[in-house]
């Protein structure tokens, strides 16, 4: 992003193709995960189980359920809302607001990255 201007921040952000929208998908590691791959933050993954750190949530610890890179949200396993019915419908959180716990590393380009 080039501007300054909060306007065309929020522009360019909203705007972005999906394969740069998965640069917004990041959340930081726990201390240990930090000290064991000497890295600040990662990209959540669906799998991976994070930590709520902020919001009426703060303190749950779960599996991330999906990653939605259109709204720029994941779902987590144990969070959730209940509709006027009862119905319990997952509560969408920004990844910015989580902090990886543990990480699913079932993939080998994954694994690569966090061996390097």
């Amino acid at each position: 992003m080039v501007s300054k201007q909060p306007r065309k921040q929020r522009k360019a952000r909203f705007n972005a193709p999906l394969h740069m929208r998965q640069r917004f998908m990041h959340a930081m590691l726990s201390p240990e995960l930090r000290k064991e791959y000497k890295k600040r933050s990662a990209q959540v993954k669906k799998g991976d189980t994070v930590k709520v750190m902020r919001g009426d949530n703060a303190g749950v610890e779960g599996e991330v359920l999906s990653v939605d890179l259109k709204r720029c949200v994941i779902t987590v396993a144990g969070v959730s809302n209940f509709r006027a019915d009862g119905t319990e419908v997952p509560r969408p959180i920004h990844p910015s607001n989580v902090m990886i716990t543990k990480l699913d590393l079932d993939d080998d380009e994954r694994e690569k990255i966090f061996s390097r």
